[in-house]
C-alpha cells in the first residue's frame, strides 16, 4: 500500500482501518496489487469513454474497469496507451460475456479483448455471470491464461457464497476478486465476510446506487455532518470496509467528487449508521437464484 507522509488512521466499524490515498492499493492473493477506487465505465459510449478514462487517469486514479458487454475495450486501450501514465502503473480490468462460456470459446474471447484493447496483458479478467453448466470450464481457461502471463489476476462477477463455495470445492486457484454491486443498501455482509475469510477481494460495483438513495436522510445527515456529498460519502463507506470501489461517471467534476475521499474519514457511529441502512436493494442483476 502506498502511505502519505503524514499517517492519519481512518476509523471503520468492526474493522482494521488504515490509512487511504488515491494511491493505495489492495494486495490480491495473485501477488498483484489492485487499486482500491477505479473508474467503471459500464453503459458509456466510446468517445465518452475516452475522455473519462483520460480525465480519471490525469486525476490520480489507476484502475479502469471495462468488460467485453460494455462495447468499449477499444476506447480503453487507447486512452491507457494515450494517457501518458505507465502502463504497469494502470490497472485495467475486462471481463468474459455470458455467451462466450466454455473452454475454447472463453480463450478466444480473451483474445478478442485483447485485440481491442491493443494491450499486451490485462491485470484482471473476470467471469462477468455465473452461467450454469459452463462455468466451470470457463475457470480453467482464465487459469491457463494466467499461468500464460496474459493476466496478473483472474476473478469472478455476480457470485454469491453458494457459486464461490462450488468453483472453491472444483479448482486449486481461488479468484483474486469478486465484483458484486455492494453499497449501504446492499450491504452483503455474509459474502463480505466470506470473501475476506477466503483471501477473496470483494469489489463494489452501482456504489452509489445509480443515484437511487443518495438523497437518502442517513446518507445526507452524515455528508452535512462530514462536510462531504452524498456520493463521497457511500464512496468513503465502502472503501473503510476494505472494499475496491468502482463508481461510474463520464462527467469531469463527477469523477473528480468521487476521487476526493481520501482526507476525511466516517467515524465508527457514522459507519453504524450507514451500515443499518441496508434493504436489499438491486438496481442491476440479481444471482441470488443462478443455478
Amino acid at each position: 500500500m502506498i502511505l502519505p507522509d503524514s499517517f492519519n488512521p481512518r476509523a471503520g466499524a468492526g474493522r482494521t482501518v488504515s490509512v487511504l490515498t488515491i494511491g493505495s492499493t489492495r494486495g490480491l492473493n495473485s501477488g498483484a496489487e489492485m487499486p482500491a477506487l477505479g473508474l467503471g465505465v459500464y453503459q458509456l459510449p466510446g468517445p465518452a469513454t475516452l475522455a473519462a478514462v483520460k480525465f480519471a487517469l490525469g486525476m490520480g486514479y489507476r484502475l479502469i474497469d471495462t468488460a467485453s458487454l460494455y462495447g468499449n475495450e477499444r476506447e480503453v486501450g487507447l486512452a491507457v496507451r494515450e494517457s501518458g501514465v505507465a502502463r504497469e502503473h494502470v490497472f485495467v480490468t475486462t471481463k468474459l460475456w455470458n455467451s462466450d462460456h466454455g473452454y475454447d470459446r472463453a480463450l478466444r474471447a480473451f483474445d478478442g479483448s485483447m485485440k481491442l484493447l491493443g494491450l499486451e496483458y490485462v491485470d484482471l479478467y473476470l467471469i462477468h455471470w455465473p452461467v450454469p453448466g459452463l462455468r466451470d470450464e470457463s475457470w480453467k481457461a482464465l487459469v491457463r491464461l494466467q499461468k500464460e502471463g496474459k493476466c496478473r489476476a483472474i476473478g469472478v462477477s455476480n457470485y454469491t457464497v453458494r457459486h464461490l463455495k462450488e468453483l472453491m470445492g472444483r479448482t486449486a486457484v481461488v479468484p483474486a476478486v469478486n465484483q458484486v454491486e455492494f453499497n449501504p443498501f446492499l450491504y452483503q455482509k455474509e459474502l463480505l465476510d466470506f470473501c475476506t475469510d477466503e483471501g477473496i477481494q470483494l469489489e463494489a460495483y452501482s456504489p452509489l446506487t445509480r443515484g437511487d438513495r443518495l438523497g437518502h436522510p442517513t446518507v445526507v445527515e452524515v455528508a452535512r455532518r462530514n462536510s462531504r456529498s452524498p456520493a463521497q460519502v457511500m464512496i468513503r463507506w465502502g472503501l473503510q470496509h476494505d472494499l475496491v470501489v468502482i463508481p461510474k461517471s463520464a462527467r469531469p467534476e463527477r469523477i473528480r467528487e468521487n476521487g476526493s475521499v481520501f482526507d476525511f474519514e466516517l467515524s465508527p457511529d457514522d459507519m453504524r449508521k450507514l451500515d443499518s441502512l441496508s434493504e436489499g436493494l438491486r438496481t442491476d442483476w440479481d444471482p441470488s437464484d443462478e443455478p
